[in-house]
């Protein structure tokens, strides 16, 4: 098998390559690994477009309706169905790496993300529904899921924190998963492993609105920086929280860091480069998650180099010149937190109508 840029992307530089997309026959998989693909993720959006738009479901869900299941119960069985066989497939990248890699991830139901209590429980459900090792389970960075992330680490659960906007939020995601290794009664850590979802396109698509309101040749030069600015800002972060004391004494009992993985790194605007949201974020000891089209550029004409902390007082005068025309940053992330949370929620949503309606033509055939 030749060596593609992803391999030289994790041989190189030690960022793993994630896919960010599932759907049947779970097999299609195979040639990504091969080309270097190490984890998957996914969430409601892509489980909505994987079985509204495929028939590979259909066998499967005709019998679980058959069977007299509920809908919300045997869109689970869909869902978890593929999140095992894909466990299996990343099985033994997950072994050469003794846990540290090979993930993937299945997120708990987008109308918890204001419920603390259910969030925990749902997600020691799943895992255990799943019971491979290396699952992920995903609960959202919400105000309300901080708590829960803490509790479920403190479990032995292992969580890819999503729907993180901002570096305040980011922050807390650090010391919740800090907090749960403290509490946690596990006597060896390395096998309570995490990664934090930090988001990168949508953070320039609500940006670039902004500066384009406020129309002057300041802000409009920085269309297209701001992401790409915070992300890096977000790695200095990053190592400061996993060094000094605190860590150093978690480190002892096996603790691994917890990830930065840039999550939406497909371009939303056509006038950026295709790997906008993958190049320039590359570093040690993270992930990118990409979807068809961020993976396929990067496969065809991405370079590989570190480049995610190569010009931090540059990242530092883009974040700051933002501040200063006006964009803050706070009402940044918690708007794109509840757009974020709204559209998997509608996607969430319309999949069940749409299994409903599935349902209910299966029920007609069979009178």
């Amino acid at each position: 098998m030749k060596k593609t840029t992803l391999h030289d992307l994790y041989e190189k530089e030690g960022q793993s390559p994630w896919y960010d997309n599932l759907c049947r026959p779970v097999t299609d998989l195979i040639p990504l690994i091969e080309s270097g693909v190490r984890g998957v993720t996914s969430n409601p959006a892509i489980f909505q477009k994987a079985i509204s738009t495929s028939s590979a479901y259909n066998d499967q869900f005709r019998e679980l309706v058959q069977s007299g299941k509920e809908i919300e119960s045997a869109y689970w069985e869909l869902v978890v169905k593929d999140i095992q066989d894909a466990c299996k497939l990343f099985e033994p990248i997950y072994d050469q790496t003794d846990g540290a890699d090979g993930y993937v991830s299945v997120e708990v139901s987008p109308r918890l993300a204001d419920d603390t209590t259910n969030t925990i429980e749902a997600a020691k459900w799943l895992h255990q529904w799943v019971d491979r090792p290396n699952v992920y389970i995903k609960i959202p960075a919400t105000a309300a899921c901080i708590p829960s992330i803490k509790e479920v680490i403190a479990l032995g659960i292992s969580v890819n924190v999503t729907l993180i906007f901002s570096i305040a939020r980011y922050e807390a995601v650090i010391d919740a998963y800090l907090d749960g290794l403290e509490a946690s009664e596990l006597s060896d850590l390395s096998r309570v492993t995490s990664v934090a979802s930090f988001f990168v396109s949508r953070v320039d698509t609500l940006v670039d609105k902004m500066l384009e309101k406020i129309g002057s040749p300041q802000a409009l030069n920085l269309r297209g920086k701001a992401a790409n600015a915070q992300a890096a800002l977000a790695y200095q972060l990053y190592q400061k929280k996993f060094s000094g004391p605190r860590w150093e004494a978690l480190a002892k009992k096996g603790a691994k860091k917890q990830r930065l993985l840039w999550a939406s790194t497909s371009v939303k605007n056509p006038a950026y480069p295709d790997t906008l949201y993958v190049a320039p974020l590359i570093g040690p000891n993270t992930v990118s998650t990409m979807p068809d089209q961020a993976l396929q550029a990067f496969l065809d004409h991405g370079s590989v180099g570190r480049t995610i902390d190569s010009n931090v007082s540059e990242a530092e005068g883009i974040y700051s010149a933002l501040e200063h025309l006006g964009i803050d940053w706070s009402y940044v992330g918690s708007q794109l937190e509840l757009e974020g949370v709204d559209s998997f929620k509608k996607s969430f949503d319309s999949l069940l109508d749409s299994l409903q309606e599935k349902a209910n033509s299966l029920k007609l055939v069979s009178l």
